[in-house]
């Protein structure tokens, strides 16, 4: 048998490749949607993919199973499990609870594995040469390392009502199923730490049944049912905006990208009318750099392993952006913006000296120190804003600091005056830096941004209230 483990650092997603090296033939599980990764693989290896196989409907990623298949001719072999309104809406092989799939000696046995969504499912793997017991389960978001797969995304990011109670009984119930199999199976899950799609992923990339039946809090409640579901729907984090339109762009028809796209250089000219017309310029530069100099409206998200996810916060479909970004980066940031679908880029920019040539002026962001933030402390009219996650606000923040979560601050901006001083912060600057440019965007001018954040205040003994 052969086995390569995939991880994207930028969504904490894991994908898989198997092959039976005597058939020459290949599956691969949970595939991104820049699937050159996987054909390099296969041609490497002498090997050619036929099966494509998915644990669920994904929310967080772009799935790039048609553009796989499109390209290899291999069949799809999706879930046909969770009933009314969870059937993918195109041509695929159906699979159910129990199926056994072939390819060449390997075995995958399918587990119908509900509570993250409806009709997950999990891939029981046995290499029949070694052994005729299983040897590894993939679970996608079903358990992870240290945690099983959330339930209420489908109410919070899908907006549908009443699901994540009924997601979370069915999680218990699914985790039974884990319970009953062998504890020397490898588990190889869909996401690892940094995922929305848990609150207390591992970092390690795999794990075992036995170590988590002993370890995951998850199976800890095995005569509690009230008690499992409490905690699983406590303190979840933010599911990303974006995540609702994955839900739907992942189960339904809509154009392939078989390839990643090669972006234009915008001149002077093409830039200054882009901009005219509203399109948005995303700011891929260190926050340091942008608050140097920036261009009027921008929208600085660094170009780091948390850029698509802010990306999908801010941008939507429909509309075209352009970005401001190294050559050298290009690549990876298309890479980035295509796995969760956002295709639509107008073009792109190396430095702002398009945007002085075109006759522009830049801006420049007010980034205060941690001295110059204390004397401030005395103001009694001194707004400050704490954009971490409400998890984090809530476990310790500056006293007096006022919580509006950086994903949702163009929503509330009735709670942030444009009249007095504000001071925002984050954890370490990134994500107020994003903040800042957002407000700048609206036209605040009384804005500063406390870059050193909480865990310089921290660091330096100050005092924090939860």
């Amino acid at each position: 048998m052969f086995f390569q483990h995939i991880y994207d650092k930028s969504l904490a997603q894991a994908s898989y490749f198997i092959g039976c090296q005597k058939s020459g033939v290949a599956a691969v599980i949970d595939a991104k949607r820049d699937v050159d990764t996987y054909i390099e693989i296969a041609k490497q290896n002498n090997m050619k993919i036929t099966h494509i196989f998915e644990t669920h409907i994904h929310a967080d990623f772009l799935a790039g199973s048609r553009e796989l298949a499109a390209l290899t001719g291999a069949d799809m072999y999706l879930s046909d499990e969770g009933g009314e309104g969870w059937e993918y809406e195109f041509p695929h092989k159906g699979v159910k609870d129990k199926d056994v799939i072939k390819l060449g000696n390997l075995l995958f046995e399918i587990l119908h594995t509900p509570g993250h969504t409806p009709e997950s499912i999990s891939l029981l793997l046995t290499d029949t040469p070694a052994s005729m017991e299983p040897v590894m389960l993939f679970t996608g978001d079903f358990v992870f390392v240290g945690d099983v797969g959330r339930p209420d995304l489908l109410e919070k990011a899908a907006g549908m009502k009443g699901t994540q109670e009924i997601g979370a009984k069915q999680m218990y119930d699914s985790i039974k199923k884990f319970d009953a199999l062998s504890d020397f199976i490898q588990v190889w899950p869909g996401h690892g730490a940094g995922s929305a799609c848990g609150k207390s992923l591992g970092s390690v990339p795999s794990t075992t049944v036995g170590y988590e039946k002993a370890r995951n809090w998850a199976f800890q409640y095995d005569k509690d049912e009230k008690g499992f579901i409490k905690y699983l729907l406590t303190d979840q984090p933010e599911p990303p905006k974006y995540f609702a339109k994955m839900k739907t762009l992942n189960k339904t028809e809509r154009p392939l990208l078989t390839s990643v796209p090669k972006l234009k250089q915008l001149s002077a000219a093409e830039l200054k009318e882009a901009i005219a017309k509203g399109i948005k310029v995303i700011d891929a530069r260190a926050k340091a750099d942008f608050a140097a100099g920036f261009i009027p409206g921008s929208i600085n998200i660094e170009g780091n392993n948390s850029f698509a996810t802010w990306a999908g916060w801010f941008l939507n479909y429909e509309e075209q952006f352009i970005l401001l970004a190294d050559e050298s980066q290009l690549d990876d940031l298309t890479r980035k913006l295509m796995r969760v679908g956002l295709d639509n880029i107008y073009g792109y920019i190396p430095s702002t000296n398009s945007w002085l040539e075109s006759g522009g002026n830049l801006e420049k962001a007010k980034v205060i120190t941690l001295s110059e933030f204390k004397p401030l402390l005395k103001d009694k009219d001194l707004e400050i804003i704490d954009v971490r996650n409400a998890t984090e606000f809530n476990a310790g923040h500056i006293a007096g600091a006022k919580h509006v979560f950086v994903g949702t601050i163009l929503d509330n901006l009735d709670k942030i005056s444009k009249d007095k001083k504000v001071v925002i912060h984050c954890q370490s600057g990134a994500r107020a830096a994003i903040a800042y440019s957002l407000l700048a965007k609206k036209g605040y001018k009384n804005v500063s941004n406390y870059s050193g954040g909480m865990s310089e205040w921290i660091n330096e003994g100050n005092s924090i209230v939860s």
